[in-house]
């Protein structure tokens, strides 16, 4: 028996786990970019609940989640960048 069975469920710890993915590889650069930790995980927030809606949105869902995983790397990227500069 599979310890999460639900597809929700699946898709949550799947979110989770790309969270603490990138929490490790920023390190301690959270502890020194509080508003950018804070929209790292308001956009992490976000793609979750795109990715549990129902599909049919004419494709905007779609693109949504496109633009909000584009955003979760750029702010990645700042953070990593805050950190070494």
């Amino acid at each position: 028996m599979a310890i999460v069975s639900s597809p929700r469920l699946r898709l949550a710890a799947i979110v989770a786990g790309s969270m603490l993915a990138g929490a490790v590889m920023t390190g301690t650069a959270f502890a020194y970019q509080g508003h950018m930790w804070s929209a790292l995980h308001a956009l992490q927030t976000a793609e979750t609940q795109l990715q549990l809606a129902s599909p049919d949105k004419g494709g905007y869902r779609g693109q949504a989640i496109q633009l909000v995983q584009q955003a979760i790397t750029a702010v990645n990227e700042g953070i990593q960048y805050g950190a070494t500069h």
